[in-house]
């Protein structure tokens, strides 16, 4: 894609929010009183949409880098077949259909299977992700995956999300979160061992950029992303009923000047194809959905 994609605005109550169905489904920015939550560049590269830093990339079928003895997107079926599938999937590089809710509140958008995605990942499905807001701070997110076909279906999908945060105000933020083992990917795509985590770090805690903060134990109390600086906390309530449990929370940031840090819920974990962590098997004919909710809160 060179060109700016057509572009859906939803408003509600002083919040709003801008999504490409055409491009990946991006949900390209959240703004609540005229101020970003998302982050978005003042400049995106359509030429690259997975380059563009910025919104929320859709990560499906698999999120994270895969292996096979050492080479990056490739991964092995049952079967002991060899694929290859680019890190993150597919998702975000592809077209969706979309429609829009009845109250105009909300959208939903669609990709299913074709030519384009069974080269690397050989199955039927539908991919649904819906974005709705839920009043003038909240912002409920699902994603939906159905199986269509006759065989079960992997997969682990996520979230990158990019929220707004000048990057001389990282060091004074910081992400809450509950019971938490950590972990991180290893050069030839292993996971590491799990390390006890913190109830608290600071952004500007280099070591966790790229860390996978694993949820021990079901838990009532949401993640929290506190930035001081804008006079923000943004709390991701993961525990909704009926929905698919998530497996982690991922922090990560580009650079020290990147005026960005993203937060990511995530099903799995990266390489779960292999490693078997947080990869979900999906039987013929049956649908879940992965549900969360982004709240805003003003912190004076």
């Amino acid at each position: 894609m060179s060109s700016q994609p057509d572009v859906i605005h939803i408003e509600r109550d002083g919040a709003e929010i801008l999504l490409a169905p055409s491009a990946g489904g991006r949900l390209m920015t959240w703004r609540v009183n005229g101020e970003p939550v998302i982050h978005w560049p003042d400049a995106p590269g359509w030429s690259n949409p997975p380059k563009i830093r910025g919104g929320n990339p859709l990560l499906f079928p698999f999120l994270g880098r895969h292996f096979v003895d050492g080479e990056i997107n490739k991964w092995r079926d049952q079967d002991g077949v060899v694929h290859t599938l680019s890190t993150h999937g597919f998702a975000r590089d592809l077209p969706f259909s979309c429609t829009r809710d009845a109250d105009g509140h909300g959208l939903r958008m669609t990709l299913v299977d074709s030519d384009a995605t069974r080269a690397g990942y050989p199955f039927a499905f539908r991919f649904e992700a819906a974005y709705r807001l839920v009043d003038a701070t909240t912002l409920e997110v699902e994603l939906t995956t159905s199986n269509p076909g006759e065989v079960a279906l992997p997969y682990y999908a996520g979230h990158h999300f990019y929220f707004h945060l000048p990057h001389d105000q990282r060091a004074q933020s910081s992400v809450e979160l509950p019971r938490t083992e950590r972990r991180h990917q290893l050069p030839g795509g292993a996971i590491s061992e799990a390390t006890p985590g913190s109830p608290r770090y600071s952004l500007g805690d280099a070591s966790i950029i790229d860390n996978f903060h694993c949820f021990t134990g079901p838990s009532d109390q949401p993640v929290r992303l506190n930035m001081p600086g804008l006079k923000r906390t943004v709390s991701f309530e993961l525990h909704q009923p009926d929905s698919v449990p998530w497996f982690a929370v991922t922090t990560w940031t580009e650079a020290d000047t990147s005026d960005f840090y993203c937060v990511e819920p995530w099903i799995g974990l990266p390489d779960a194809i292999h490693n078997g962590l947080g990869l979900r098997w999906l039987a013929p004919g049956k649908t879940e959905t992965a549900l969360l909710r982004l709240a805003v809160t003003r912190a004076d």
